[in-house]
């Protein structure tokens, strides 16, 4: 995948390129944040950006890259959302075609986006379940019509143009920054920051950010070499890929001083606070690093924070889940298997002696269709107050009530909910 390393003027050859094409993104200093964590937050707002991400960046950097030859054959790419969007984007402008492998379970907003981009320039193929589904149909694909295959973030002309992104940043910034947080999937985007942060300001440390479903940049460093994760957590899909680049893990276990993993909980808390405190529609992977802030707290205290806001691309079909998994993750939201005695009016007991003032029964199902007075129920319970959980469950105890607590059970959790 090229040479093993980029250097700076990589990124600054690519920042030529993309003059005409990118967006130089706004860097805001965000008053709400800063004042949660006591230092000065500024958000990179490549949600901003002409496709809604800084895919665009390394996408349009390659492809420039190629001979007439090449392009006059098109160019192949696999991708859950962003680089899609990114490479048809650039088949548009360039006037090339592009053939565009997407899981079958991207967001049906990205699918439309792709087209949108795109327009008769580009075909989009749903493939498989995953990013890595994709990928294998795409090089099959280039490898057998002699297309170009334009990858996400394993090359040394992406991640220089992923760069770019680091490049404004510092220039932007009228103090040093002391950190810069990005999220982190298959690598491109913290190797090309990271490459130019280092590269300008050696003391500015430089955090990747992964979900807890799917941290194999982290895994990968621990091991010393890269893993392949087994089973991933496709919720924050913009970073989940099951192996990093070879040629980004070289770069960033140079360039980036730590990894933190957010629980995927914590990402949709972040994505309501973002979106209800600053009309911010950042998708998962976009509000991964001021989701990681709260780990850093005592770190970044009275320091220069920077936090690449990555992508914006939410489906808001998607909000309802991103509410409840919110909810689940504060405490709020819990399941419960609840065996009701076996009498007339035990329902009536539970709403009357059990239910707190503030708690609010949410869903409510029994689940023998044949016998509803009889045999188990499945409730979902909504607290005003994480701190109300203990005593409902002292409530239930006292009134000799079986129950069993889904949000522990992992297994009847993902059947039920």
């Amino acid at each position: 995948m090229g040479e093993n390393r980029i250097k700076l003027e990589d990124i600054l050859v690519a920042s030529h390129v993309l003059k005409d094409v990118v967006h130089h993104t706004p860097l805001q200093k965000n008053y709400i944040l800063s004042e949660r964590y006591g230092c000065n937050v500024f958000l990179k707002r490549e949600d901003l950006q002409v496709v809604r991400s800084f895919k665009i960046r390394g996408a349009y950097n390659l492809i420039r890259s190629l001979s007439d030859e090449q392009l006059a054959k098109g160019v192949v790419c696999a991708s859950a959302g962003n680089h899609a969007q990114g490479v048809a984007y650039s088949c548009r402008a360039l006037e090339i075609p592009g053939k565009i492998f997407m899981p079958t379970t991207t967001p049906r907003q990205k699918i439309s986006q792709v087209k949108l981009f795109g327009g008769k320039f580009v075909e989009v193929l749903l493939i498989g379940d995953t990013f890595d589904d994709s990928l294998r149909e795409a090089l099959a694909y280039g490898e057998r019509e002699g297309a170009a295959f334009i990858h996400p973030f394993d090359d040394a002309k992406v991640v220089a143009g992923q760069g770019t992104v680091g490049m404004e940043l510092m220039a932007d910034m009228r103090e040093p920054a002391d950190f810069v947080f990005g999220g982190i999937g298959g690598g491109g985007l913290m190797a090309g920051i990271g490459t130019y942060v280092k590269s300008i300001s050696p003391g500015t440390r430089v955090i990747g950010v992964e979900a807890t479903g799917a941290p194999s940049m982290k895994q990968s460093l621990d091991a010393g070499g890269i893993v392949t994760l087994g089973e991933i957590d496709k919720f924050v899909d913009g970073t989940a890929v099951k192996r990093v680049g070879e040629l980004n893990y070289t770069i960033v276990r140079e360039v980036v001083d730590d990894i933190v993993v957010v629980p995927e909980g914590k990402v949709c808390t972040t994505i309501l606070e973002l979106y209800n405190e600053n009309a911010i529609v950042a998708e998962p992977a976009g509000a991964l690093p001021v989701a990681a802030l709260d780990l850093y707290r005592e770190q970044i205290a009275g320091r220069n924070v920077v936090c690449v806001i990555s992508g914006g691309n939410n489906d808001i079909d998607r909000m309802q889940e991103i509410k409840e998994r919110s909810l689940i993750y504060e405490g709020l939201k819990h399941y419960f298997m609840v065996n009701f005695p076996q009498r007339a009016g035990a329902l009536r007991e539970f709403l009357e002696f059990v239910l707190g003032p503030t708690d609010d029964i949410t869903r409510f199902e029994y689940t023998k269709k044949t016998s509803k007075e009889n045999g188990p129920a499945l409730v979902g319970i909504e607290l005003k107050h994480k701190d109300d959980y203990g005593p409902l469950l002292e409530r239930m105890n006292e009134r000799g009530l079986q129950y069993s607590e889904i949000n522990k059970d992992p297994y009847l959790f993902n059947l039920l909910i």
